[in-house]
């Protein structure tokens, strides 16, 4: 039941946005319908590590999921405050910002991926925008491109849209928790918490980076420029009383009001490109959730700018021609190599197809059942093959996606409302600029375009003239949020996950895992997966895969990179008996709850 005063604070932040609901501001629906942790943002694991679900909790009311233990309070605390999953995961994706804001939070962009009670499908896009002055050539130097100049410093920022897209979810789908989840993650930011190892490690990697910004350095490094040590009380009262203005005057506070003026003064001073009226004119555009048939079930995935949606519904379609589930139990490295031949097709024509599809032409033909088959086809089960370029899906011309380092969490409750969000502002610590005063962390988005054809950005992936760079477009992304319904439509499992380009095959992996090879979620979550990306040609195994299954990959004829961690994924699934089961990634100190 909503009180008369979470009612009032309903109905004053609906009085301060209502231009923008009524479609001159963040609100307005585009006529359509991120990153995400880098690959040395993560440690490889211990050759001796063994992962075991971990994190797992069941409920019949309400569930979370998400990578650390405050965040997942603060989503239970949204739904003991008479809070739907909606309030819930928004109060999280705030308190992200604070306890794991290396990774994501209010300067940097996120898609939310929904399935209402009411059994409506919701796609919100916050990703992230160039600036209007944005142009193709912006990262090339003496005739060169130059990848540090889109990955650090002014240059390498996008409008933030993560503001604009939880105030959307919330206004239209909440129970007026706004202020609630925004406070609580203020007073976490004034009073500080306990710094944990990974974020303390992600400072120290990148303490040479902050340091070169004065406000930068205030935050995250000691007195003599000493990273923050695990352990300490880590306090941020910048970053508090900006939640508390946003809690205050809503979104305009952001793109309108102050925080917009003090980022277009810094970016002027020291040669970036945003201005405020780049904030001003942002949009967080809903989108027309894909819809693909698997087997038995509905899979519910984001469509471009997120090339994950799309890929994640390809691979499956492909999957579709083989017995994945029997493979995983009787010949493992054969699901391997199953897998790595999927993921290299997927990838070669998500470098040549993907980009926003307000600006590029991305065909629809990628999920073509047929061309899926045909792909699927091209794979020897007895070895591995080269693939040399992308293929040619059919209408690709005519029939188009067009009308016209990060964190992964989830929610859900009895109602039947299920909420996924990835947040991100792309590899740790963004740009590494905090704009002064604000204590806020500013993105690197602009990294995810194509800052040159062949050139790769952060992740090692290359892209062609879909996805280079333009004024106010949005960059691709690899943000996977997913959910899956079965034949009656009801919710039966949701998931997603941080890491780059790994975030796609993570997501891939827990989903087959599931459906195919009947595990639980906390059982997906702690299998081992692999990672194929085309680019380069090989394939990435984690150090718990079984020696002689290595062994007889590599027979099978793939190049193996070093081992490292494939993403941190949180996932919610509704078990045969009725219940909301949460699971958090063993691989992060993520945490679940449900009652």
């Amino acid at each position: 039941m909503t009180t008369s005063i979470e009612f009032n604070r309903r109905q004053a932040l609906l009085g301060i946005l209502g231009g923008w609901l009524a479609g001159c501001g963040p609100f307005q629906d585009g006529m359509a319908l991120g990153q995400d942790v880098g690959p040395a943002d993560r440690s490889p694991p211990s050759v001796s590590r063994k992962l075991t679900p971990s994190g797992t909790a069941e409920g019949r009311e309400v569930a979370a999921a998400t990578v650390h233990p405050l965040a997942t309070r603060a989503a239970m605390q949204a739904f003991d405050r008479g809070g739907n999953a909606f309030d819930a995961a928004v109060a999280a994706a705030f308190m992200l910002g604070v306890v794991d804001g290396h990774n994501s939070g209010i300067g940097g962009g996120c898609f939310i991926l929904a399935r209402a009670a009411s059994g409506q499908l919701i796609a919100i896009d916050g990703r992230e925008t160039a600036p209007a002055r944005a142009h193709r050539d912006m990262f090339i130097r003496d005739g060169q491109p130059d990848p540090l100049a889109s990955q650090f410093g002014p240059l390498a920022s996008g409008v933030p849209g993560q503001v604009a897209a939880l105030a959307n979810l919330s206004l239209r789908h909440g129970r007026g928790d706004w202020s609630a989840g925004l406070l609580a993650a203020a007073e976490v930011a004034n009073e500080g918490f306990e710094l944990g190892s990974g974020v303390a490690a992600a400072i120290e990697r990148k303490a040479s980076q902050l340091a070169k910004f004065p406000a930068s350095a205030a935050t995250f490094l000691g007195p003599r420029g000493e990273p923050r040590a695990a352990g300490e009380i880590f306090r941020q009262p910048d970053l508090g009383q900006t939640l508390t203005s946003l809690a205050a005057e809503g979104p305009d506070w952001l793109y309108r009001g102050p925080f917009a003026e003090r980022c277009d003064r810094w970016m002027a001073e020291h040669g970036g490109l945003l201005t405020r009226a780049d904030f001003a004119s942002y949009t967080a555009k809903s989108r027309e959730p894909l819809v693909t048939p698997y087997r038995n079930w509905q899979v519910v995935g984001f469509p471009p700018p997120s090339s994950g949606g799309i890929h994640v519904a390809q691979m499956l379609l492909m999957l579709e021609s083989f017995p994945i589930g029997k493979l995983y139990r009787e010949a493992p490295a054969t699901a391997v190599h199953l897998l790595a031949e999927v993921m290299k097709r997927a990838f070669a024509d998500r470098a040549h197809w993907l980009g926003d599809a307000d600006f590029a032409s991305v065909p629809k033909g990628l999920i073509d059942r047929a061309y899926c088959q045909r792909l699927a086809a091209s794979i020897n089960l007895e070895r591995a093959s080269q693939v040399l370029s992308h293929g040619n899906p059919p209408r690709a011309e005519d029939d188009l996606f067009s009308d016209r380092h990060t964190t992964h969490l989830a929610t859900a409750d009895a109602a039947g409302n299920w909420v996924a969000i990835t947040n991100t502002v792309n590899t740790s610590f963004g740009s590494c600029v905090v704009i002064p005063g604000t204590g806020v962390v500013m993105n690197n988005e602009m990294d995810d375009f194509s800052i040159a054809p062949g050139t790769p950005n952060a992740f090692g992936l290359i892209g062609a003239e879909a996805n280079s760079v333009q004024p106010g477009k949005r960059p691709l992304s690899s943000m996977s949020p997913t959910i899956v319904l079965d034949a009656a439509g009801n919710p039966r499992l949701s998931c997603g996950a941080a890491g780059g380009p790994r975030i796609i095959n993570a997501t891939l992996q827990c989903v087959v895992r599931m459906l195919d090879a009947g595990a639980t979620v906390g059982e997906a979550l702690a299998a081992p997966r692999v990672h194929h990306q085309w680019s380069p040609d090989e394939l990435m195994m984690e150090a718990e895969w079984d020696p002689t299954i290595v062994r007889a990959v590599q027979q099978l004829g793939h190049v193996l990179a070093k081992p490292g961690d494939i993403a941190i994924a949180q996932a919610i699934e509704m078990t045969a008996a009725g219940l909301l089961r949460a699971a958090a990634d063993p691989r992060a100190k993520g945490s679940a709850a449900a009652r």
